[in-house]
Formats: structure tokens, C-alpha cells, sequence
């Protein structure tokens, strides 16, 4: 497995500190996020997840912890929009340019407005999608916010 990918190269070419870790990815998984957190025993609520939706038709970017799901209502309202949906996953990996399981905020396609769940900027450290499958970037949730640009919002269902 390689450890650069375009997430790793867009976190290296913005100055943030970042470490890289692997783990058996299972593609079988009921869960991708809660499995990699199981994998890196890492509490859910630290390591986040990246999903891609859309609000008001347009791609989005929401980074949230593995064990929690999204208020669709709340996203749009986040990006001040009338209503959001979830991605299908052919579209989500043709806007990102990764493949589902591997869908990293960082090093995107092309980028999108991203939102950054509130809660995950209490811990001191959290885990992100590196890039592909099975990898994961470790670094501070401020930087992740300062690097996407992220809004911070309460998306949570």
C-alpha cells in the first residue's frame, strides 16, 4: 500500500503536521468507519468520516465521527440550503477521484465546501480518510478545519 496519495500530498503541500496509518481495511464491513476504528482501537467519536453529499444539487463534503450519522436537515441549513441528500457512490467517487472506502476530504478532484461536524474539534487529535482504503491520516482537527476551509456546524441526527 502506498502512503502518498493526494490527500497526503495536499496535507504535506499545506504545512500540516500529520501522521499515517494503515489497518486491514474490510470491505465487507457493516460499517467502514466503525471498522477502522476497531482496527486502529481508536474510540469512533476520534476517528471521522467522510461522506459526500449534495445540498440544493451541489457536492458536499461532511466530516463526521464514525459512530454518528447525518441530519440531512441540519446539513442544509449548515450550508444555507433548502434541503441536502446523500451521494450515490458512483457520483460521490467521480467528484472526489477516490473510491468508496477510501473517500478522503483531503486532495479531492476538484475541491468542495466542506463541513466539519462540531463536536469532532473537542479532542485534541482525530483520524481522517488518507486516500484509500485502509488508510488513515492522524492530525489535529483544527488543522483539518484550516486546510478544507471547513464550516463548523451541529450535523448531527
Amino acid at each position: 500500500m502506498s502512503r502518498v496519495t493526494p490527500a497526503t500530498r495536499a496535507l504535506t503541500a499545506a504545512g500540516v503536521a500529520f501522521t499515517v496509518h494503515a489497518y486491514d481495511y474490510d470491505p465487507d464491513a457493516e460499517s467502514i468507519g466503525l471498522q477502522a476504528a476497531s482496527a486502529l482501537g481508536e474510540d469512533p467519536a476520534r476517528v471521522l468520516k467522510t461522506l459526500m453529499a449534495q445540498v440544493d444539487g451541489k457536492p458536499v463534503c461532511v466530516v463526521v465521527p464514525s459512530d454518528r450519522e447525518v441530519s440531512m436537515k441540519k446539513l442544509a441549513a449548515a450550508m444555507a440550503g433548502k434541503s441536502a441528500q446523500m451521494m450515490k457512490p458512483p457520483e460521490a467517487e467521480r467528484v472526489t477521484g477516490y473510491k468508496v472506502g477510501g473517500i478522503s476530504p483531503f486532495g479531492q478532484r476538484k475541491p468542495v465546501r466542506t463541513v466539519i461536524e462540531r463536536s469532532a474539534l473537542a479532542h485534541d487529535m482525530v483520524y481522517l480518510n488518507g486516500g484509500q482504503r485502509g488508510l488513515q491520516v492522524r492530525l489535529k482537527p483544527a488543522d483539518a478545519r484550516g486546510v478544507l476551509n471547513a464550516v463548523v456546524a451541529d450535523v448531527l441526527a
